[in-house]
């Protein structure tokens, strides 16, 4: 072999060891949701469930964020399961940032007219 081929065949590895890697973290990745998403539907009622659905499509960091207490709150028992819709939306209040207010005054000038 020449030495071009013998680092076309390297090259060649390398990338091969790069995408087998990237395929395993996918891998990985997807049965992390998977078992996620299997926990979720043992802890929430149908309603809480399709709730917290759409509000990953809105705000997935958030939506996560609760998922995660709601995983952390159920594994010491410090709530009652299954969480149903009202619950999940006092959970929502406590976690979601709260909103800013703006507010526009229109004044008006005294020009005398």
């Amino acid at each position: 072999m020449s030495a071009e081929d013998e680092e076309l065949e390297r090259i060649r590895q390398q990338k091969m060891a790069e995408l087998q890697a990237r395929a395993a973290e996918e891998q990985a990745r997807r049965q992390r949701e998977l078992e996620r998403a299997a926990v979720m539907r043992a802890i929430l009622t149908p309603e809480a469930r399709q709730r917290l659905n759409n509000l990953k499509l809105i705000k997935p960091d958030i939506a996560e964020r609760v998922e995660t207490y709601l995983i952390q709150v159920s594994q010491t028992g410090n709530i009652r399961l299954p969480v149903d819709d009202e619950t999940l939306k006092l959970i929502l209040d406590k976690i979601m940032p709260k909103k800013k207010e703006t507010r526009i005054e229109f004044r008006s000038r005294n020009t005398g007219w």
